[in-house]
């Protein structure tokens, strides 16, 4: 059947595909059955919010994916994507007498866990729930990484750019909070700018040519002066044969040891700045540009952005993570690897057929005040496997 559809029907199936595998690593790095309270502060996990157990005038609370399925199935809860370095608080103080089911013995609050807003169901710098009724524009949200936010691509201050090309965003406030990252901005987002004269102009900047110069310009200097500054690479160049106090005093240790200059301040030296106004997007790569040594990791704890250094800790390292667990490999995604691409689209076109059969068939008993019998849902997958048979018996034709 399904080689026998048009090109846009395989399409739109190859698109439900990607959608269900999308809808699947949102939750694949989490454990669905055991409560990851006594794991402590788990890197990075499925969060949830109960409005029934904690309204939005309590204080905010947030459960696992465990918890959420075991303990407060029924409840009004919503998903808060992912977060990092979160206990959760399923039972605890803040439930009042609500006890979780999974590990009942819990201390009375998670004092290292952040919480913002979205635990009281409300997003952006405007405040608005998700879904907003209120709200007639369809507008993208896109989360900060550092904040964990989520806010409207309309109030973020600047252009959007297509998430195939930048994948992490940094809010303004956030932005601000560790204002050193304006620094690496402007020479690793785009579009950097550059500050001409007296005057700010918005310029943007070749960087890939920038790279490929300094390179050559590495590539041509010996490699034990790859990370002095400038002044240094000077003296050395009209000097070739000077030579320092280790290699003369014979200490071939000490004299191959290269000196470790700061990133960033060789970043701030080429002079290239960057209007500080609106969220900044940056590759995946960026976080492998920024600066380790010890004066800029002290930086980074001070701000409270130490998790930038770790490369694990971006949303693509988790979802890449989780596919490979258990919960990862989801019945349907398992039994689809075993198929040929036919079988799995026939398997795909069948699935979101039978969903909208359903949605369909309820919607309808609720606009016309019927009961949903025993018998109703026997005859709708009766008529199903009846439209099956026929399509099958028109395509073997």
């Amino acid at each position: 059947m399904a080689a026998n559809k048009g090109d846009s029907d395989i399409d739109d199936i190859l698109t439900s595909e990607e959608e269900l595998e999308k809808a699947l690593c949102v939750l694949a790095g989490s454990d669905p059955d055991n409560c990851s309270y006594s794991k402590g502060y788990v890197k990075r996990q499925a969060v949830f919010a109960c409005n029934t157990c904690t309204p939005n005038d309590a204080e905010p609370a947030g459960v696992c994916l465990a918890c959420a399925n075991k303990c407060h199935d029924g409840h009004d809860i919503f998903e808060l994507y992912t977060k990092r370095n979160f206990r959760c608080d399923c039972g605890n103080r803040k439930f009042g007498g609500f006890h979780c089911q999974l590990n009942p013995v819990k201390e009375e609050e998670n004092i290292r866990n952040r919480y913002n807003h979205n635990f009281s169901g409300f997003y952006c710098t405007c405040h608005r729930p998700y879904p907003d009724t209120d709200d007639q524009d369809e507008d993208e949200m896109i989360q900060c990484i550092i904040c964990e936010d989520w806010l409207h691509s309309r109030h973020l201050g600047c252009p959007v750019v297509e998430p195939e090309e930048l994948q992490e965003m940094v809010c303004e406030a956030c932005m601000n909070k560790a204002p050193f990252l304006w620094t690496y901005a402007a020479h690793i987002a785009v579009p950097p700018v550059i500050q001409v004269g007296d005057a700010e102009e918005e310029v943007e900047v070749d960087i890939e040519g920038e790279d490929r110069e300094a390179g050559q310009r590495k590539d041509e200097e010996p490699s034990s002066s790859d990370e002095r500054t400038e002044p240094e690479e000077a003296v050395n160049r009209s000097s070739p044969g000077k030579r320092t106090h280790e290699e003369m005093t014979g200490s071939p240790a000490m004299a191959t040891t290269k000196i470790v200059e700061c990133k960033l301040k060789e970043l701030q030296a080429r002079g290239l700045e960057r209007l500080r106004r609106g969220a900044v997007f940056w590759p995946y790569s960026w976080r492998a540009e920024l600066c380790t040594c010890t004066s800029c990791k002290r930086a980074y704890v001070a701000a409270e952005v130490q998790f930038l250094l770790d490369q694990s800790d971006t949303i693509l390292a988790y979802e890449k993570r989780g596919l490979h667990e258990p919960f990862g490999q989801h019945p349907l995604m398992a039994l689809m690897n075993s198929m040929d691409r036919v079988q799995q689209l026939e398997v795909i076109y069948g699935f979101n057929e039978l969903t909208t059969s359903i949605s369909e068939f309820l919607e309808q008993c609720a606009s016309e005040g019927k009961t949903v019998t025993v018998e109703a849902v026997h005859q709708l997958f009766e008529e199903l496997q009846a439209r099956k048979r026929r399509r099958t018996s028109d395509g073997n034709q």
